[in-house]
């Protein structure tokens, strides 16, 4: 099932950056928040740690150029970083919940990467919307 929500998610994800000019969070995310959609406290986790990245790395592009491949590879490497972090801490933290674990962890890089180029409401809802089409593709083709 997770294959097919990821290919299906990137299919989609494709055609609606296509058609409206907008990244619904980069290509592959979408169809991994499809994945996750019955976890709240982990997409809202990925989107903490996705912000946390971007916070940082708006507070090193003062001191460095960042742009272009640089850019991306920092959000990438910050989004890691900070999954690892949050992954190690949470234990420590109210009584380690299995549900505020961050997805992946690339996806909270690639997150930060789109809310950077574009605005946060709309990356999140262009998400949101390509992620539950995904979801409910997914469950139609499964029924099928």
């Amino acid at each position: 099932m997770a294959f097919e929500t990821l290919l299906i998610g990137l299919v989609l994800a494709l055609i609606y950056t296509e058609a409206t000019g907008i990244s619904p969070g980069g290509l592959i995310v979408p169809g991994y928040m499809a994945l996750f959609l019955d976890q709240p406290p982990r997409i809202l986790a990925t989107f903490v740690v996705a912000i946390l990245s971007l916070a940082l790395f708006r507070a090193l592009s003062g001191r460095f150029i960042l742009f272009g491949r640089r850019r991306f590879v920092l959000l990438i490497l910050l989004g890691t970083v900070l999954a690892q972090g949050w992954a190690l801490a949470m234990p420590g933290l109210l009584g380690g919940p299995t549900e505020l674990r961050v997805i992946g962890w690339v996806i909270p890089g690639l997150l930060a990467n789109s809310l950077e180029r574009q605005k946060f409401a709309v990356t999140a809802a262009s998400l949101a919307t390509v992620s539950v089409l995904t979801y409910f593709l997914v469950r139609l083709v499964s029924w099928i």
